[in-house]
């Protein structure tokens, strides 16, 4: 919108040129013409945008919300689909670990195998299963040539042992075979909305150690405002899609895309827009930064999102509070309209005031008070949505 205007604006000056002079040779009034130049300058035009743009920056700050464009704004108010992750978005991303199952070896070496090969993953889940061994005293244990594939898992060396930490497809692609029992149990655990990691040792599976996790207390009502918005609202997860579709019947989700690596999350996110939806995506995690960029508005969990998720995203929650996303569309919504009224209002204050100079009906001193005048109702008019209630 902003250049649209600065368009605008430079067809007007040269215009303002023309209807002085031309004042000037049919009323020969040299008082006229100036008065013309004077309050023809698009000043008011000019302040339309950048003014109402910096009051909703700034009345989102107030309530945790970092908007880091003005484009960004406006594209929101534009958006038809929310695609969401799951861990650590629509959940609390305080993951559990909730089941340790061992196939002929010790829960605790199990664990150790585990949390000593996630140590040095950024992924919540890993972070989970590190932290819950050193709570339970389990030895951390050094590792070497750690290697991680956003999506699928990471593989380290533990003693000279090759340790996989991952999901089903990740040891596969390794050449690790799933017998019926742990096909059981993998499967019992997705029921139950679990998230969950396979270790093997040396291409034996090992064991299994789910977690759970828990929705967020606004998910619910957040997805509810939404849908009454007519936003369409997508769940799109690394998860499988039993854990997913747990979830996403909480939250009454009918689009589910669960087991998606990065790429097609970003894959995903490009059909949708290709179908001529504008979509949000809203995440927290490295995995996610792809995505974040790729949509028309990336919005990342400012608190316990990555460096890489919020440096990708347009906007930051930073309470990590998603009951404000509607609010950041009826914000969005409202600049726009402002914008819109404020350029149309300097528009009629500029044609009013051209009107009166040419009829000799403003003088020069007069002209420069009106022209002032309409520049600054533009931006108390943007100063009033600072304060105006959203939330």
């Amino acid at each position: 919108m902003q250049r649209i205007v600065d368009k605008w604006a430079s067809w007007l000056v040269p215009l303002a040129l023309v209807i002085t002079i031309v004042t000037y040779l049919i009323t020969t009034d040299i008082i006229r013409a100036v008065t013309v130049a004077i309050v023809f300058c698009p000043c008011a035009l000019a302040l339309a945008t950048p003014t109402s743009i910096m009051a909703a920056i700034g009345q989102a700050t107030k309530y945790g919300v970092i908007i880091k464009s003005g484009e960004a704004l406006e594209r929101m108010g534009k958006v038809t689909t929310i695609a969401f992750d799951k861990t650590g978005t629509l959940t609390v991303g305080k993951l559990i670990v909730s089941d340790v199952i061992s196939f002929g070896m010790p829960e605790s070496t199990l664990l150790s195998l585990a949390a000593s090969a996630e140590s040095h993953s950024e992924h919540p889940l890993g972070a989970a299963i590190t932290a819950h061994a050193k709570a339970h005293n389990i030895a951390i244990q050094a590792i070497e040539d750690f290697q991680m594939l956003p999506g699928k898992g990471i593989s380290a060396s533990i003693n000279g042992k090759k340790v996989l930490c991952g999901n089903n497809s990740y040891l596969h692609e390794q050449g690790v075979s799933l017998d019926d029992t742990v096909s059981a149990s993998l499967e019992q655990l997705r029921q139950q909305g679990k998230a969950t990691i396979l270790v093997s040792l040396d291409g034996m599976c090992k064991g299994i150690i789910a977690l759970s996790d828990t929705l967020r207390s606004s998910a619910e009502n957040m997805v509810l405002e939404l849908k009454e918005k007519n936003t369409e609202t997508v769940l799109l997860t690394g998860d499988n899609s039993q854990a997913a579709a747990y979830f996403a019947e909480q939250l009454d989700i009918t689009s589910v895309f669960s087991e998606l690596l990065p790429s097609q999350k970003v894959e995903r996110i490009q059909a949708m827009q290709n179908e001529g939806s504008f979509v949000a995506m809203i995440g927290d995690g490295v995995n996610d930064a792809p995505a974040l960029k790729a949509a028309s508005v990336g919005i990342a969990m400012g608190t316990m999102g990555s460096d890489m998720a919020i440096d990708a995203a347009d906007i930051a929650l930073m309470g990590d509070d998603i009951a404000k996303i509607p609010y950041l569309k009826r914000l969005s919504v409202a600049t726009v309209k402002l914008i819109m009224f404020n350029i149309t209002i300097s528009m009629i204050f500029n044609i009013a005031a051209i009107t009166l100079s040419i009829q000799g009906l403003l003088n020069p001193v007069t002209g420069a008070l009106a022209h002032n005048a309409g520049a600054v109702l533009v931006v108390l008019n943007a100063a009033l949505l600072y304060d105006r209630k959203f939330v």
